[in-house]
């Protein structure tokens, strides 16, 4: 089996619904981050291209997106849709393929507008019409739910079944914006994000966070004894994020050093009436698979949609629970569905190479109860093996703002 290398990634900033990026299509934010990657790898085109989109207008938005970038005509693509967990879902498929020998070089990650979001209608004879207004923006996750809260509610049972107070979220919440702001005042992430269209910055990082904003913000469910509220739920976001992924012979071949190994992947489904519990479930199981222990790895990037998934993990395992979203989550940041996978393993490989960690894990739980999680090793000089010349991916200009 052919071992699988990331040599890095690049996203947008995150704009919040209807803000910066309102009338920008999704296969424009990513096909101006594919361009981007070609440019700053050297690349003239990848082998194939897998997108996550979760809620876009349909169809083949992957290839779309490759054709905006202007990728060769010969490159494939196709669109993945896993809901939240759509991006990472691409990076797991395009590492099969080149595990299989079928690629070298594959460009995965995903694009999302909800700014942009269609609206979508059951037909007459579609009893669902029936159940809903029929006008709908959630598809059905679950036989016998038709809500378009049906997220929001898997989350309120999460929190309940996980034993998850309204103040462990918050707090949770408020250390999210905490290490984001930090992160984002210091330029840790800039090498990694592409200003876009006047962008300047992460549009949901809220910079005066506090307790007493977080305990006045007002629930969004009428769940009882519901712990969900406008602070401790992630934002609804547009955003676009990819990496690249070499195999180990090209890698070698072009004499450029990855950030990072994918060791790895688990998909797994879980209980689907509480979805956010789904993501430490799925981790637990690839450690399990590698012999690996929680204290194994020093970084964990869950994708926190809601304060609970935070919450959960810092309970159950507070040992390492320094080491979960170090740099700030979804709760800070926001959560652009399709492009949310990439977007949080652009941010671990940024992590590792920071601090000097070995092994980190991505993951992501989605609707339905699927949850997605991938654990890379980060790459040092050693993989050349004495050899001296090589280029890291620091040493390759980054394209000026566009």
């Amino acid at each position: 089996m052919n071992r699988v290398y990331m040599l890095g990634g690049l996203r947008t900033h995150i704009g919040v619904r209807n803000g910066i990026f309102k009338r920008v299509r999704p296969e424009v934010l990513g096909g101006r981050i594919v361009r981007a990657l070609c440019e700053k790898y050297g690349i003239k085109g990848p082998d194939a291209l897998f997108c996550g989109n979760a809620v876009g207008p349909g169809g083949n938005i992957g290839r779309l997106l490759a054709l905006e970038g202007k990728l060769p005509e010969r490159t494939p693509a196709m669109t993945i849709d896993l809901q939240c967990a759509s991006g990472l879902a691409a990076i797991h498929m395009g590492a099969l393929s080149i595990m299989a020998g079928e690629n070298d070089v594959v460009f995965a990650g995903g694009t999302e507008s909800a700014s942009l979001q269609p609206r979508r209608i059951y037909v007459e004879n579609d009893e669902r019409a029936q159940e809903r207004n029929p006008e709908f923006t959630a598809a059905q996750f679950i036989p016998g739910e038709f809500s378009d809260d049906a997220m929001l509610l898997g989350a309120e049972r999460a929190a309940k079944e996980a034993h998850i107070t309204r103040e462990m979220a918050d707090e949770s919440a408020l250390l999210s914006q905490n290490r984001a702001k930090q992160v984002e005042e210091a330029g840790l992430l800039n090498s990694v994000i592409l200003p876009l269209y006047g962008s300047t910055r992460d549009e949901a990082i809220r910079k005066r966070m506090s307790e007493k904003l977080l305990a006045r913000a007002p629930r969004v469910t009428d769940f009882p004894g519901g712990i969900l509220t406008a602070a401790n739920t992630c934002t609804i976001n547009d955003g676009a994020a990819f990496v690249i992924l070499v195999s180990e012979r090209w890698a070698r071949r072009h004499g450029v050093m990855p950030s990072a190994e994918i060791m790895s992947m688990k998909m797994m489904g879980s209980d689907p009436l509480v979805p956010p519990l789904s993501a430490d479930r799925c981790v637990s199981a690839l450690l399990s698979d590698r012999g690996l222990f929680y204290k194994d790895i020093d970084a964990f990037e869950y994708n926190e949609a809601f304060a609970v998934i935070s919450a959960d993990f810092r309970k159950n395992h507070p040992d390492v629970a320094e080491r979960l979203n170090r740099w700030g989550g979804a709760l800070a940041y926001g959560h652009p569905y399709g492009a949310s996978g990439a977007e949080i393993m652009i941010h671990l490989m940024a992590i590792l190479s920071h601090e000097d960690g070995r092994y980190g894990i991505a993951s992501i739980p989605a609707a339905g109860g699927v949850a997605e999680s991938i654990l890379i090793s980060h790459v040092d000089e050693s993989f050349w093996k004495g050899r001296s010349i090589f280029r890291t991916a620091a040493e390759i200009p980054f394209p000026v703002e566009v």
